[in-house]
C-alpha cells in the first residue's frame, strides 16, 4: 500500500511540476502514472550502474554530479515514455531536482 501512495504522489508532483515549468509536458495523469513507474524502475536498475560507472567524476565533484545523474535518468524517462516531454538538459537538471526535494519533504515527514 505504501508504495502505492508513494506512486500516486509522484505522479501528482509530476502533474504539478509539468503545469509550472514550461520545458515539461505531460499529456494526462495516467502518463504521469507510468513516468512515476519508469522513474522507480530507472531510479532501482540505471541510477547505481550510473553512479558506478562515474564515481571518479562524483567523488571529484564532491556529489553535485549526482545532480547530472538525476537530470540524465529523467531524459532516458522521456525517451521511453511516450506523452512526457523534457525540452533541455537544465530543464531535466531542474525538474529533477525540485521532484527529488519535494519528495523528500513528503515522504520523510512521517517517520518520527
Amino acid at each position: 500500500m505504501n508504495m502505492i501512495l508513494r506512486l500516486i504522489v509522484t505522479a501528482l508532483l509530476v502533474m504539478i511540476l509539468s503545469y509550472f515549468l514550461p520545458g515539461v509536458h505531460v499529456d494526462d495523469f495516467v502518463t504521469a502514472l507510468i513516468v512515476a513507474v519508469v522513474l522507480g524502475l530507472l531510479n532501482i536498475f540505471v541510477k547505481p550502474i550510473l553512479i558506478l560507472f562515474t564515481l571518479p567524476v562524483t567523488i571529484v565533484t564532491f556529489g553535485l554530479f549526482l545532480l547530472v545523474i538525476n537530470a540524465v535518468v529523467i531524459i532516458l524517462c522521456d525517451y521511453i515514455v511516450g506523452g512526457f516531454e523534457v525540452s533541455s538538459f537544465l530543464t531535466a537538471l531542474l525538474f529533477s531536482l525540485i521532484l527529488s526535494v519535494v519528495q523528500s519533504l513528503i515522504f520523510s515527514s512521517g517517520k518520527d
